[in-house]
């Protein structure tokens, strides 16, 4: 009797590297994908950029074709949500009742928006950024001249109001705290982007919390904390996001800010492993627990999960980078910056090439870099073999 597949739950850049490092392995036997949306598996960064405005289409999103599935023997099960998992039986069963044994199962379930249920929260014209469907029922309102109102001033909320913008929508960014970027980086970046952002017509507002909707059918303006009313003929809310843990949570796995696993993927449970922005890890860089929301550890704790079920180690001990496009403005970023005490930036601000390099004592932690892809390899190689650079080197440069 041929061995239950292995099973993963969420069908994006996590399960489809999964698969294709399984394939890659060696291993032959069955693989099955169970993603919620109906769709292929796509690449999800431009939802908030180029797909939203409809500067590319649909199929060049695609991680890989359907005939890639066909040839390595990967089934889809889209359109189907997992309702639980059973550790004891070994399977999940679905919200259609259909039941699906695994031999190991690998929860890549990322993470859904921060929803505020404000009043007016259900007028036309207002919608979160998280998939495919998203952009389509957000594309209707995208119209020259018309008014959009971005609430939130981290990097999904500032890319959608560059795109946005560039469609030609007069913008404004709603930002709860004394500055955008708050939370992920340094003052210096923060004022950057206002003052960039600001120049090509977009309104920032900071310390202002949206509170109410306000319409009769469709959104028309959105009322702040700060007296203030801002005309919207459309609103697009990105807050953050918090991991999908609820199938963990219920069966039992052990979950603290997103599911807790080793550098290999793997959860309490030695047949269940989790991937992605769901999971809360060992950061190498950081000697710290951490969660992060990105392409490329997705990417890698996929490598790292499927080398282990083919009996191989190969710990995830991968730089966290990320980045962040916004008109032509490339942003790539290093390390991870928490607990800079000192920063050094390089460069020009008003020629909009710069990178900033965030420093904890002697110790190089991130750097970001703008329009400066010179200095991101640089910093990223150093960072990689764990090596420093003087600040007065820096300087000299």
């Amino acid at each position: 009797m041929a061995p239950s597949p292995i099973v993963a739950i969420g069908a994006s850049h996590a399960s489809v590297q999964l698969a294709t490092s399984l394939r890659q392995a060696g291993y032959s036997g069955d693989i099955v994908i169970v993603g919620a949306e109906p769709h292929l598996p796509y690449n999800r960064p431009p939802l908030s950029k180029t797909l939203l405005t409809q500067q590319i289409s649909f199929d060049k999103t695609l991680l890989r074709q359907q005939s890639f599935y066909g040839k390595h023997n990967i089934q889809l099960k889209l359109g189907a949500r997992v309702k639980s998992i059973s550790r004891e039986c070994s399977q999940v069963t679905l919200d259609s009742g259909e039941t699906i044994s695994y031999s190991k199962l690998v929860i890549a379930t990322g993470a859904d928006p921060i929803v505020l249920n404000l009043p007016g929260e259900q007028l036309e014209g207002i919608g979160y950024l998280r998939n495919y469907d998203d952009t389509q029922s957000l594309m209707p309102y995208i119209k020259e001249g018309k008014s959009a109102v971005v609430v939130g001033g981290g990097y999904i909320g500032l890319e959608t109001a560059a795109a946005l913008c560039k469609a030609g929508m007069v913008v404004t960014v709603l930002e709860g705290m004394e500055r955008v970027l708050q939370r992920v980086t340094s003052p210096e970046i923060s004022a950057f982007y206002t003052k960039a952002h600001v120049t090509r017509g977009v309104n920032i507002v900071t310390n202002a919390q949206a509170i109410e909707f306000v319409g009769r059918h469709r959104v028309e303006a959105v009322k702040c904390s700060n007296g203030e009313s801002y005309p919207a003929d459309m609103v697009v809310i990105g807050v953050g996001v918090r991991p999908n843990t609820a199938l963990a949570t219920d069966a039992g796995l052990n979950v603290d800010n997103g599911i807790n696993i080793d550098e290999f993927g793997r959860t309490n449970d030695p047949d269940i492993f989790a991937i992605g922005d769901c999971t809360n890890f060992p950061c190498h860089f950081t000697n710290t627990r951490i969660r992060l929301e990105s392409v490329p550890n997705a990417v890698e704790q996929a490598k790292s999960a499927a080398a282990y079920i083919c009996g191989k180690e190969l710990p995830y001990q991968a730089l966290p980078w990320f980045w962040s496009d916004q008109y032509d403005l490339k942003l790539q970023i290093a390390g991870i910056n928490t607990g800079f005490d000192d920063i050094v930036i390089l460069g020009n601000m008003e020629d909009e090439q710069v990178s900033a390099w965030y420093f904890a004592g002697d110790r190089l932690l991130a750097v970001d870099a703008i329009n400066s892809t010179k200095d991101f390899i640089k910093a990223k190689q150093l960072l990689s073999e764990g090596q420093s650079i003087s600040k007065q080197a820096l300087k000299q440069q």
